[in-house]
Order: structure tokens, then C-alpha cells, then sequence
């Protein structure tokens, strides 16, 4: 195993902060409205974070965030693909509503001017995106500041040079965070590119030569499901040789050597994006702002990692729909730092997450919830129980089939429109979804149940 403690310079204590902004700091009352910096990651899975049990993998300052904040456990997407969660995260809505259902759309012109960077620059925010984007082009004057890129892991810089796309991100992210005007409460939203594959390059993790240090020793254990047992247990059309799925495992995890070169070559890659958001806290630190700075983490959507021999994302089992998402806010009581919830939390929350924490009204069309009712409140708030999926076809329904399903703590239902095919789950009895037992006679009871209530929230989120 890999001494995290030998790499890693000892990392600060967590700052204690007061429960509200009357309670806070007069330092941090004088700065007025509390400011943002949402980190988005790309193809991160839940539980590949120190914070979240991996022992394996190397994150000290997403760590330490979370050590100062609320870790959401069941953090989930309504879909899992880059270009529809970015577009719901951006808006607070479902796909059906805001209809980005394709890479290179943009935002209806109504559901950009109600984004969260929308409603905060009008609020007299300063506003910055760097990296990656991913729902269409970043238009003229949507923020004041925009750096947007991604697609590769090394970009050029210069008269024949190049620079890894993480460490783009951090310098880019600093140069905002540097010439911010300080009068200003500021909005920094960071679309990292990593730990996405450069999809059609032969090494698919292209992470950065220093890096090469981390995880040589360690071997990184194959998931339960990564066999041909759980392939053949799923739909026919996504067990072919012919569904996206498969053959990106082909690519990434086929053999037992590809899958220790290439995991070990994405956890490198999330190192690097760990040591990137450590640089971003310094500065913050430094200019004094970090105190009065709501920080966000998250996935754009989780990831199989051979998980019934798939890669990528997409579907609806849990590897693919659960991400990690830490907040840390100043408002958050000392006693409750390093704390965690259970409830389902998605990415339609964002939104109305980071638009209240600034004190400005939500919008009628965002169909999420303020998150922060789960921390600050003395008590718990009545909170969702399940929630409706949804999933576009990618290319043609070989490809990537369309799909839906209603996730509860307990169970699932899944139905595959394009081939009328339905799947139920008891995640009590079978947490890794290795049994379809939608025709089993005791559980029709609540599957019809399930099936009622799938349709409800279908007409919901449209």
C-alpha cells in the first residue's frame, strides 16, 4: 500500500466557524455575501475518495473539505452522462425539461438566464468558468470570466509546448481567483476534465510524469461484479459486444494487467485534481476569503470500473448514478464538521443549493431543493425518498439504449423504452444488482406500487 502520509505534507486543522452569518467572525460579516467555488469532477465515481472508505486512493484536500463539512452518501444523478448532468446542474432541472439531450447543445435561451451563474451575476456577483464546460459553448458575456477546454489531457501552450489539462485548470482558476475585483462577492465554478478518458488515445489515463509515484506499489482490488456471471445477468442488448459499454471495457479492463494499469492511471489522475483544489484553498486562504466560501465537490455522474464487465457510465445501476458531493459551508455549526446524511441528494440541487446560500430568490422552473435544509436546520426536514431517472439515446439504441427508473433507499425499477424490458431490484437482498426479479410472483405487490410511482415523478420532471 501506498504511505499517504509519506507523500502528503501534514494538512491543516479544520477552521471552527459559527452556525449563521450573524454568528460568524466580524472579518467575515464585513465581507458581506458569502462567495462560491463549485468543483465539478468528471466520471467520479462515489466511493473513489479517501473521505468516502477507498483506502486506496490518495485525495487529502477533498478529504480535508470534507472533515470541515457534510459528506452526502446517496448522492445521486438523474443522468448519467456529461453534457445532460452538467445542463441540469447549470439549471436545476431534468433533461425533459431543459431538453439538452445531445453534446454540443446549448441551454435553451429561458433556462440559461435562470442558471445559477446567471442569477448570481445579475446579484452583482463576479462570475468565472474554467475548464470544462461541456453543454454547448460558453456564449459572449454569460460570465466574466471563462476559460473553456477539454477533449485531451495534455493541450498546447505556446511555441510547441503543452500543459496538462489539470494543471491548466488550477492555473486558470488562480489567475481568476488573483484579478477577481475584491469589492465583489465572487462565483468560481471549475469544470474539471479529469478523471475522464481521452477516449480514443491508447494510454485512455494520460496523467502527468510526477505522478508516475503514486500507487506503483498497490494493488487495486476488482469489483465484485467484474465477471462474465454478472455481464450475462444484465439486458441482452447491453451485454452485446455491441453496446458502448462493452467495448470501452474492452479498451480499459479486459485483462487483469490492463485493469491495474489503467485504475491505477485514473486514481493518478484524481490525485492530480486533488493537488489542484489544495492549491485553490491556499490562495483562498491566503486572501482571507476562505472562511466565507460555500466550496462544493462533486461528479458529474459515477462510473463503472468493470463492474459487470462495463465501462463508462450511462446506465442506471448504482456504480454509474452515485457520485460524491461534499459541502463545505461557513454557516455549518463546529459540532456538526465531518459530518454525513443519508438522504438522497441529486444534481438538480445544486442550483437552488448555491443560489439561496447567496440570499437570492430561487426560480420558479428549478425543480431541485436547497440542500442546505439538511445541515443547518435543528431539525430534519422532510426530504425526497426516491426519485425518477432518465437517460437519452446515444447514436442509435445499440449504441446506447435509452432508460429510466425509479430509485428508492430499498429498491429499483428500471424500464429500457427502446425494447419495452423491464428490471426490478430489491437492493436489500441484492446490493449489486445481480438479479433481475421482475418476474419473481412475491414482489409484484411492490412493483406495481413502484410502477405507479415511477409514472407520478415521470410526469413530475416533465
Amino acid at each position: 500500500m501506498t504511505n499517504k502520509a509519506s507523500i502528503f505534507l501534514k494538512i491543516a486543522k479544520p477552521v471552527c466557524l459559527g452556525v449563521g452569518f450573524a454568528m460568524l467572525s466580524p472579518n467575515i460579516q464585513a465581507a458581506g455575501k458569502m462567495n462560491v467555488v463549485f468543483l465539478l469532477a468528471d466520471d467520479l465515481r462515489w466511493n473513489s475518495l479517501g473521505c468516502m472508505g477507498n483506502p486506496i486512493v490518495i485525495t487529502p484536500n477533498i478529504d480535508q473539505l470534507s472533515r470541515e463539512g457534510v459528506r452526502f452518501n446517496n448522492a445521486c444523478v438523474t443522468t448519467a452522462i456529461c453534457m445532460v448532468s452538467r445542463a441540469t446542474i447549470l439549471s436545476g432541472q431534468y433533461m425533459s425539461r431543459h431538453h439538452v439531450t445531445q453534446f454540443g447543445v446549448q441551454l435553451p435561451e429561458k433556462a440559461l438566464e435562470e442558471t445559477y451563474p446567471a442569477i448570481l451575476r445579475k446579484a452583482g456577483y463576479w462570475t468565472g468558468y474554467v475548464g470544462k464546460y461541456g453543454v454547448g459553448k460558453i456564449k459572449e458575456n454569460q460570465f466574466d470570466y471563462s476559460v473553456e477546454y477539454e477533449g485531451k489531457h495534455w493541450l498546447p501552450e505556446g511555441k510547441g509546448d503543452s500543459v496538462h489539462v489539470t494543471a491548466k485548470n488550477e492555473k486558470d482558476a488562480l489567475v481568476f481567483l488573483k484579478n477577481r475585483p475584491k469589492e465583489k462577492p465572487f462565483l468560481l465554478s471549475v469544470g474539471f476534465f479529469a478523471t475522464h478518458a481521452q477516449d480514443q488515445h491508447p494510454d485512455q489515463y494520460r496523467y502527468q510524469p510526477e505522478s508516475e509515484k503514486y500507487y506503483q506499489n498497490d494493488l487495486i482490488p476488482v469489483p465484485k461484479t467484474a465477471t462474465e456471471k454478472a455481464l450475462k445477468a444484465l439486458p441482452p442488448f447491453i451485454s452485446s459486444e455491441k453496446n458502448e459499454g462493452r467495448n470501452r471495457w474492452h479498451w480499459r479492463f479486459d485483462s487483469p494487467e490492463k485493469y491495474q494499469r489503467y485504475m491505477k492511471a485514473y486514481y493518478r489522475m484524481l490525485t492530480e485534481m486533488d493537488l489542484a483544489i489544495g492549491k485553490i484553498v491556499e490562495e483562498l486562504k491566503a486572501q482571507g476569503v476562505y472562511e466565507n466560501t460555500l466550496i462544493i465537490f462533486m461528479g458529474d455522474n459515477g462510473y463503472f470500473q468493470s463492474d459487470h464487465q462495463l465501462a463508462d457510465k450511462w446506465y442506471p445501476y448504482e456504480e454509474s448514478i452515485r457520485i460524491p458531493l461534499i459541502v463545505r459551508d461557513p454557516r455549518l455549526s463546529p459540532s456538526k464538521n465531518n459530518s454525513s446524511s443519508n438522504e438522497f441528494v441529486l444534481n438538480i440541487d445544486i442550483a437552488p443549493t448555491i443560489i439561496a446560500a447567496t440570499g437570492t430568490p430561487i426560480p420558479s422552473a428549478i425543480q431541485g431543493s436547497d440542500l442546505s435544509a439538511l445541515y443547518l436546520n435543528s431539525k430534519s426536514p422532510k426530504w425526497r425518498q426516491d426519485f425518477y431517472y432518465e437517460h437519452p439515446v446515444v447514436n442509435n439504441i445499440t449504441f446506447i439504449p435509452s432508460s429510466e427508473a425509479l430509485v428508492t433507499h430499498h429498491n429499483k425499477y428500471i424500464y429500457w423504452p427502446d425494447y419495452q424490458y423491464e428490471e426490478y431490484f430489491d437492493l436489500k437482498r441484492d446490493p449489486y444488482e445481480e438479479h433481475n426479479s421482475i418476474t419473481i410472483k412475491k414482489d409484484q405487490p411492490e412493483i406495481s406500487a413502484l410502477k405507479e410511482r415511477f409514472n407520478e415523478l415521470k410526469k413530475e420532471a416533465r
